[in-house]
């Protein structure tokens, strides 16, 4: 028998050992190389309103996109893609598929509704339940369909393929090919209390989050934020540059830092802001005139980064590009 066969072997083996799991012996640990509230954070979970247009997360808070199917776990630079951060399996399982050969481009040109995950992992582990992890990098997925894989085995690199134009791993969890949000695996698609977890060690959950942060020309107005009005793709070397955001639920105390960086990667302007409100919703906006000679042409990087006790618990990006 070649290796390639015994191997495949082996992990059919494997699958039809394993016992159906129910959510009381199924667990799954972090799916990214990385410190929670320090160098990576939650950004996303599943949206738990089916309703079109609505979005709540398992516990009905802010933190979710309409639609959603996982949870992101999200790095704080893109600096990071580049340095190579591990995407970790998060249970024991073979590999069943994986795609490696879409780009890194967070202009997501090409991506499609089939493709959307960009380069990606799919684990079965036993009992119906799957794992799907998207966005790794071009060119670093490390393992191959029937490999037997434990948690913290690295799968690849966190990338910039498919749908997404931010370094995170997207982490869908599947039983029976239907979607389960390990915040609240026996009651997926509604909100409240949680009651127990898929996670060996369960994350913090803070109902605060960044709503949107984006680029402006001006100080925007909280509706104009909130109806997109305010945001700018583009703007001219003579315009201001504004970097606002939204937050929902934020505490007197938490520390807002908002940023921008030139196309040569250095600051333009960050300011450390201490909340004192403790609205449901308010915006935030700093920024600066265009110098004399006006603004380089290229790409800036905009960053919302929210922080509690000195942990982050949300950040957002923003880009815009200034051409002559």
């Amino acid at each position: 028998m070649t290796h390639a066969r015994a191997a495949l072997a082996a992990a059919l083996a494997l699958i039809s050992s394993v016992p159906p799991a129910g959510a009381e012996d199924f667990r799954l640990s972090v799916p990214l190389d990385c410190t929670l509230g320090e160098t990576c954070f939650i950004e996303d979970y599943v949206d738990n309103d089916p309703t079109q247009g609505r979005h709540r997360d398992f516990a009905c808070g802010i933190n979710s996109r309409d639609g959603h199917k996982g949870t992101d776990f999200a790095l704080l630079d893109f600096g990071a893609i580049g340095e190579g951060v591990s995407v970790l399996a998060a249970a024991p399982g073979v590999v069943k598929r994986t795609r490696d050969s879409m780009p890194d481009d967070r202009l997501m040109r090409g991506v499609t509704s089939e493709n959307a995950c960009g380069n990606a992992v799919l684990i079965d582990h036993g009992g119906g339940w799957q794992t799907l992890y998207c966005h790794l990098r071009l060119g670093s997925v490390s393992v191959a369909p029937g490999d037997l894989v434990q948690p913290g085995d690295p799968l690849g690199l966190v990338g910039l393929s498919g749908q997404t134009n931010h370094p995170h791993v997207h982490l869908t969890l599947l039983r029976d090919g239907q979607v389960v949000d390990p915040f609240r695996p026996e009651a997926t698609g509604t909100c409240g209390d949680p009651g127990p977890s898929l996670w060996t060690e369960p994350p913090a959950y803070t109902r605060t989050g960044l709503v949107t942060a984006g680029f402006s020309d001006a100080v925007p107005t909280l509706q104009a934020v909130g109806d997109g009005s305010a945001r700018r793709p583009t703007l001219g070397p003579d315009e201001a540059m504004v970097v606002y955001a939204h937050l929902g639920y934020a505490q007197p105390g938490d520390v807002l830092t908002l940023s921008a960086e030139s196309p040569a990667g250095t600051d333009l302007f960050r300011r450390a802001i201490t909340l004192d409100s403790d609205q449901a919703s308010q915006m935030q906006a700093l920024g600066r005139k265009a110098p004399p000679s006006g603004w380089p042409a290229g790409e800036y990087l905009g960053r919302a980064r929210l922080t509690r006790d000195g942990k982050v618990i949300a950040h957002r990006f923003a880009h815009v590009t200034v051409s002559n």
